[in-house]
């Protein structure tokens, strides 16, 4: 249940939810109450027009994305550390597993192992049934990596997790039963990488940030009069980058509460 309503409640609370639900109380009071209902409209406008800017995507997700840099040094660990989210199941008419956005977590965990950066990889990660299902994200995940020359004796599978909390829990618990105690590379988006972090220090798990997938760079794409008015319009690009953001920050402020992390 904590799963679904974790999934659920916030719907309310991103841009597209919280408008629609302002253009709801917009309709419901058009004709009783015009000014209540030309309120909503107004603040329903507002949201989109706010959280699809390309400054206030930007400015929330460099927020999530630098506080933790990427890896300048080659520090040496005893497993690379794979949280799913990053895979797409091959249902018809997909010839394979696919990778979505942050399939960048897969690529990255490659190299750093071929990089000799640790003998051993963890992949994380379950599948939602209610969600279209499909094999675990972890064993996509390991057809991916076998690709890319991990060897399957050094992948240490994880498919049960479906939060981000159950992944450091359940990776915890390998931990115990292999008895790996070094240091852990952490691989997952840099967005994500806060609450992640958050919850696996709660677990005295001695991790090093390794993050992957960056949204924002230090190359401007909007130089000049002409990109800054473009900042300022409405895309969806941005509206997506804003509610990626806000699902961070609330979920780590749900995690908190919880004492998870």
């Amino acid at each position: 249940m904590f799963l679904f309503l974790s999934k659920l409640l916030p719907l309310f609370i991103y841009p597209v939810g919280l408008s629609s639900i302002l253009l709801v109380v917009a309709i419901a009071t058009f004709w009783k109450r015009p000014k209540v209902a030309a309120i909503s409209v107004g603040l329903a406008l507002g949201v989109l027009i706010f959280s699809a800017n390309s400054i206030v995507g930007d400015g929330l997700t460099r927020i999530l994305e630098y506080q933790y840099p990427p890896l300048t040094q080659s520090p040496k660990a005893e497993a690379i550390v794979v949280l799913g989210g990053c895979t797409l199941s091959a249902h018809s008419p997909r010839p394979w597993v696919e990778v979505s956005e942050a399939g960048d977590r897969v690529l990255y965990a490659a190299k750093l192992y071929r990089d000799g950066q640790a003998p051993k990889v963890i992949l994380s990660g379950g599948r939602i049934d209610w969600k279209g299902g499909g094999a675990a994200e972890a064993l996509d995940m390991s057809e991916l990596i076998q690709s890319m020359g991990v060897p399957e004796a050094d992948i240490i599978l994880e498919p049960e997790s479906l939060t981000t909390y159950e992944n450091a829990r359940n990776v915890n618990q390998i931990l115990k039963q292999q008895d790996l105690k070094g240091t852990l590379l952490l691989v997952t988006s840099a967005r994500h990488m806060p609450r992640s972090m958050a919850i696996f220090k709660k677990l005295d798990l001695p991790v090093i940030a390794a993050p992957t997938d960056f949204q924002m760079t230090d190359v401007n794409e909007y130089a000049g009069f002409g990109g800054f008015m473009l900042r300022l319009l409405p895309n969806v690009d941005s509206l997506e980058d804003t509610t990626n953001a806000l699902k961070e920050f609330i979920g780590l402020t749900i995690y908190r509460l919880r004492g998870w992390a």
